[in-house]
């Protein structure tokens, strides 16, 4: 399975993305903020199959963690979170950069079925199913 690296400030959302990733087989490493991923990053040289990343954190947006690290890795795929309409349209210059954005709240078949799509790099996602994934590129 793949190695991810789930960043998220709310711990409660951050326990259930990480339970839900690693319960489908997946080695999932967690950062509270984009700084700490940008090191775990540094760390492991870029060693991750994706960063699962929230946009909105205090030290460090999934945005600015989404630039440095493709800049430096520029094949690491790179899915987004929010729950702010605001962010998500933040989110739309980094079309070059990040897979998607999904949409909070999200359940945790939701939130499996966005991950194995951008690991997969699938093209269309069942659009009748409640979670969005806006593809780029």
């Amino acid at each position: 399975m793949a190695r991810i690296l789930v960043v998220e400030d709310d711990e409660g959302v951050r326990l259930l993305v990480t339970r839900a990733l690693r319960l489908e087989g997946h080695q999932v490493a967690t950062a509270e903020d984009g700084e700490y991923a940008l090191e775990a990053l540094v760390a492991a040289n870029g060693a991750f199959d994706l960063i699962l990343s929230d946009i909105r954190m205090p030290a460090m947006t999934g945005i600015e963690l989404a630039h440095a690290a493709s800049s430096q890795w520029p094949e690491l795929k790179i899915l987004l979170m929010t729950g702010y309409a605001e962010q998500r349209e933040a989110a739309d210059d980094l079309a070059r950069i990040i897979l998607g954005v999904v949409d909070k709240p999200f359940t945790v078949a939701e939130i499996r079925r966005a991950v194995g799509a951008a690991l997969s790099r699938i093209d269309s996602v069942d659009l009748s199913a409640p979670i969005e994934i806006r593809r780029y590129g």
